[in-house]
């Protein structure tokens, strides 16, 4: 399978909820839910996880849909913020704090778009 990248570099294709819903694995779900709940200290169900990647018209994890950096994605017309004139904003700095592999993956992106 293709990857699938998100606006901030998160690779969605390997992302729990990306795979339960490709699978329609409810034990994938049920385990993401748990897992993210601890881990975010939210209470997420497991019917919350179901997405179908950041940069698709179908179902997104909830957060996806008011992520600040995929509507600046979006209303840039960017395949990914690695292809903005602005890399790396102040959003995206924030961002990577909490999720430094997204960083990883847009440089690799940036470096290749540079060569």
């Amino acid at each position: 399978m293709e990857k699938i990248i998100a606006f901030c570099g998160t690779v969605c294709s390997e992302c729990p909820a990306f795979i339960a819903t490709k699978n329609n694995d409810e034990h994938k779900r049920r385990e993401t839910a748990r897992s993210w709940s601890k881990l975010y200290n939210a209470d997420i169900k497991p019917e919350d996880i179901n997405c179908e990647g950041c940069i698709s018209e179908g179902k997104r994890f909830n957060y996806c849909n008011v992520c600040e950096i995929r509507k600046c994605g979006q209303d840039k017309d960017v395949k990914n913020c690695a292809y903005c004139s602005e890399y790396i904003c102040e959003k995206l700095d924030r961002f990577f704090k909490i999720a430094p592999e997204g960083k990883i993956i847009l440089d690799e992106i940036k470096r290749g778009n540079d060569a």
